[in-house]
């Protein structure tokens, strides 16, 4: 993979894009951009998965628990 590459720029309406080579194409869908002297840095936004998306993309399961016998506390001394 080639380290640099040029790229076109243009108009969007008002905006300024740039159009990204392949070989460097982002798997995100935003990105944050910030400068730093001259130069733009591009970042893909990381999405933190959380619990209710991780259960979500689960798969039931086929078995079932079993049955677990419900006992009695047992006594404490305090």
């Amino acid at each position: 993979m080639l380290n640099e590459r040029r790229a076109h720029l243009f108009r969007n309406g008002r905006n300024q894009a740039v159009r990204i080579p392949r070989e460097f194409e982002l798997s995100a869908t935003e990105v944050i951009i910030h400068r730093e002297g001259s130069c733009l840095i591009i970042e893909p936004v990381v999405k933190k998965n959380n619990l209710a998306a991780l259960l979500a993309g689960w798969e039931p399961m086929e078995e079932e628990f079993p049955d677990i016998e419900d006992l009695p506390p047992e006594d404490v001394d305090l």
